[in-house]
This record gives structure tokens, sequence and C-alpha cells, in this order.
């Protein structure tokens, strides 16, 4: 089966139980309270799991040239998806106005222009990210995405941050609280064994991976959840939802596309790091705007529809990079 072919299988799977999720929801089987406890046990101890099992392995410096690649990689796309975010997304959008019944197109204040930024430049590189590429590669895949990982997690809390609520507002102090996050302890620690060669008893890596293993039901259910919380019929004719989804699923993971693949890199890390680029919007687009007052129906819009349309759009730029590899 082509690499396209197994990337559509495991979009496939991964949908399967995303609209699970949503039946669960919609029958009430799990509320909103109950999915935010199973965001929380995913994010503090599933997600670390997968992490640092991953790290338990033979080391080669095969796999140090392509997590520091990876690295590498996970900073250009997050530097390129912000500027051509800046320079597509503006302050000002045109927005139809009916004056004496004639339609009139005005630019007005673009209200959403932070949260439209976010969504376009920051991916699902944890709920969907590692199942994905786990599903494609194994383990070793999400070794690679624990560069992204990193970069991910230094840029929201950083850019991210100043961008949602002000500069005036940030501080060094904050944003190294934030970073100590289980995953990126998880990395850290797993980087050290990884380098050290120390391997924890058989007992203990068939436990963590066994917690590891539910790492694609859990993300997924907790995706349909959310999505069941939306109202997919009205999201129809809202324009500006679908042009940050353009952005965010093709047009940014297309041009990083044509720039990586004239570079001799390991087809491994290259896939991982076009998926981790192509994957949908973040769920901390949701929190972040709750948390600064933002249009959070909006970001919550937008990670239905990308997630939801990724399932065409990532076999897709897969594809495309098999001619470009």
């Amino acid at each position: 089966m082509s690499l396209a072919g197994i990337t559509l299988n495991q979009i496939l799977v991964i949908f399967v139980i995303i609209l699970i999720g949503v039946v669960c929801y919609k029958i009430k089987l799990i509320d909103e309270a109950t999915n935010s406890k199973l965001s929380n046990i995913l994010l503090l101890l599933v997600n670390p799991m997968v992490i640092f099992v991953s790290y338990q392995r033979e080391f080669s410096t095969d796999l140090m040239e392509g997590l520091l690649i990876s690295l590498v990689l996970a900073l250009v796309t997050h530097i390129m998806s912000i500027i051509i975010a800046y320079v597509l997304i503006k302050k000002k959008k045109r927005k139809k106005i009916v004056m004496d019944g004639i339609v009139i197109k005005k630019w007005v204040e673009n209200e959403d222009v932070e949260v439209e930024r976010l969504s376009s430049v920051y991916a699902n590189v944890g709920f969907m990210g590692i199942p994905l590429v786990n599903g494609i590669f194994g383990t070793e895949g999400v070794f690679y995405v624990t560069a992204s990982i990193t970069i991910f997690n230094v840029f929201l809390w950083t850019h991210g941050v100043i961008m949602m609520q002000g500069s005036s507002e940030w501080s060094l102090k904050s944003m190294l609280k934030k970073l100590m996050s289980p995953s990126i302890i998880a990395i850290v620690i797993g980087l050290v064994f990884f380098l050290l060669q120390i391997r924890v008893p058989q007992v203990m890596y068939q436990a963590f991976s066994h917690i590891a293993g539910i790492n694609t039901p859990f993300a997924m259910l907790i995706a349909g959840v959310t999505i069941g919380r939306t109202n997919i019929l009205k999201l129809l004719t809202k324009y500006r939802v679908y042009f940050v989804t353009f952005l965010k699923l093709l047009l940014i993971p297309i041009i990083l596309l044509m720039i990586y693949s004239r570079f001799p890199i390991n087809e491994k890390v290259l896939i991982t790091a076009i998926i981790m680029a192509a994957a949908p919007s973040a769920t901390t687009g949701i929190l972040f705007s709750i948390k600064y007052e933002k249009n959070s129906i909006l970001a919550a819009e937008i990670f239905t529809v990308t997630t939801l349309l990724c399932a065409v759009t990532i076999p897709f730029i897969v594809t495309i990079s098999e001619y470009f590899i």
C-alpha cells in the first residue's frame, strides 16, 4: 500500500472514532464535564507516556540527525506560518453591507484577526498529530513529532500569548512556567534516557506502552465530543471559517512542502513535518479565545471544520509529497 493509502486508512480509522465521540455526546454518554476530565488525562498522562515510550529505543546517529532536522523544520514551519497568516489575514476585512436595498462591499475592522491568525498557525500536533503519525510510522514517527511539540509550545507561549493578550502583560517568567508541561518534561526525560541509553524495566515499559496505546481513542473521542457541540449546518455559509481552513490545511503545507522537498531530507522526517503542518487547528485556539475574551465560537467552528476536512486534505498533501520526494 502506498504512503497516501496508509494515511487515508489511518484517517478513516480516526474519523470512525470521532463519529463515535459525536454519538456519545448526542446520547449524553459523555458530557462536557467528562470530556474535560478526559482531556486532562490525555494531556497530563497519556501524551507524555506516548512521548517517553518513543524514546525507549536503540541510539543511532540517523535517529539523532532526524530529530535535529525535525526541530529545524518545526521552527521553519512556525515562522513561515506566522508570516503567511500575518500577510493574508489582515486587521481589516471586506464585508457585504445592504444599504437601501443595494449590496455594497466595505472594508471594516476584523475583530477576530487574532483568533483567525492563531487558528491558521498552530496545529493540533498532540491530539491529531501523534495518533496519525503513530499509525503511519509507529514510535519512530512519534520520536520526530516531539520536535514539533517542543517548538509548538515555545511559540504558543510567546508569540501566541503576546498576540492574544498584548505584549504589555507578557513575561519571560510566566512563559517558562507554562513551558513546564508534562509533554515537555517527558521530552526532556525521554531524550536524556535516549542519549544515555537508559532502559526502564520491561514490566514498566509494557505498562507505559499500554497507557500510550489509548492515546488515539482518547484523543479522537474528545475531538468528537467537541465537534458534537457545534452546529455544523450553520458553518456552511461562514466564508471566514473556510478561508482560514484553506490557509491551515492546504496553502501553508503546500508552500512548506515545496521548500522542504528541495533538500535531501529523510522521507519519514519530511512527511512527519508536513503532516504536522497540515494537521487541523489546535484546540488551544478555543481555550485561548475563552481565556483572553476573544471569539471562542469562531475558534470552535474553525477547529470543527479543519478537523473534518483534514480527512481529505492530509491524504491529498501526502499524495502530492510522494511526487516531490
